[in-house]
């Protein structure tokens, strides 16, 4: 089971890169977020410059030492957790990113695909603190996750575990990003609510009125107006929600039964729907679920930390880099090497 209390006192500095913004934190060693800072995220080659000087600017902010820096970018991290082998929003191939960062700030630095490193913070700090087995599922644009089993992050053999987006879900089914067809990301998705809505918006569905006059037009129907009109009892909206949780509870389901987390957290942001959405997502994960008889059944909760998690969960990765490499130093004299 995870615990926040940690005598160290030393920080950890969280980054969390994104398509248009960098955000970093300067990170307690109990979750707490004491200073941040962001900015537009510029040209990929000035990348690791640019996240040298945030951590700069937070370092001197701190009264305490800085343990480590951990490093959080949508996309495939490889398993020496530097390299980010492949962005789909940032121009990176193979990208040397921990070694570059590492050279400049001169701690050690951890780089985790986005989804783990906020499955790792509500599992340390968040809705998933009192379980060593937890599975999250984010709802944004796409769909992303993290697995953590008996306390460890899972990463797989070559680092690119967890792609829970692209679990096919249809046989022949919608045509996805990643070159397949039916993932479960483009049913389960905020992109996939908006499908949904503007697709039957357009065919005249009279239930749709209220929101398409709201929106202004099919074409400016977004994911949270479609969440406020559920949260006024507008019908269309609450089945649009019912749809998703429906999805989600039964890709979640698949998951389970190879996972078998005892606690699955939903994050992103359709979490504001609350109840609305985790509803249906109960209801379809426990109907979908294999054996459902005969085994216990996962808590499905919201996560807590909110867009907070992504540079939670670095920050105490990062904190942890210089005992992690301390321990590979010391266990092959002459084979270790900081990030």
């Amino acid at each position: 089971m995870s615990s926040t209390h940690d005598h160290d006192t030393r920080l950890g500095v969280g980054v969390d890169i994104g398509g248009t913004k960098i955000a970093a934190g300067l990170v307690g060693p109990d979750g707490t977020i004491l200073a941040s800072v962001s900015e537009p995220t510029p040209d990929a080659d000035a990348i690791a410059g640019l996240v040298a000087d945030l951590v700069g600017r937070l370092r001197a902010q701190a009264q305490h030492p800085v343990a480590g820096i951990g490093v959080g970018a949508a996309g495939f991290v490889a398993a020496d957790r530097s390299t980010v082998t492949f962005a789909p929003n940032i121009d990176w191939r193979d990208e040397p990113l921990g070694a570059r960062i590492a050279r400049l700030v001169e701690l050690p630095v951890v780089v985790e695909n986005d989804a783990n490193a906020a499955a790792w913070g509500e599992y340390r700090f968040g809705a998933g603190a009192d379980s060593d087995d937890l599975l999250l599922v984010t709802i944004g644009t796409g769909v992303g996750g993290g697995v953590i089993q008996d306390g460890d992050l899972m990463r797989g053999g070559f680092g690119a575990a967890a792609e829970i987006g692209h679990l096919r879900l249809v046989r022949d089914g919608r045509l996805c990003g990643c070159g397949q067809h039916g993932c479960f990301e483009k049913y389960a998705s905020g992109s996939a609510l908006v499908a949904e809505a503007r697709e039957r918006a357009a065919s005249d569905d009279p239930a749709a009125a209220a929101l398409v006059a709201r929106a202004g037009g099919v074409a400016k129907i977004k994911g949270p107006l479609v969440t406020d009109l559920a949260q006024e009892g507008d019908p269309f909206a609450v089945d649009l929600l019912r749809d998703l949780g429906a999805w989600i509870g039964e890709g979640c389901a698949s998951l389970a039964a190879v996972l078998d987390p005892s606690v699955i957290v939903i994050g992103g942001g359709v979490g504001a729907a609350a109840d609305l959405l985790l509803d249906p997502v109960r209801e379809a994960f426990e109907e979908h679920l294999p054996a459902r008889f005969h085994r216990r059944v996962a808590e499905v909760r919201l996560a807590t930390l909110g867009n907070d998690a992504g540079i939670v969960g670095a920050a105490d990765l990062g904190r942890s880099a210089r005992r992690a490499t301390a321990q590979r130093v010391g266990s092959a004299p002459g084979s270790g090497t900081e990030d």
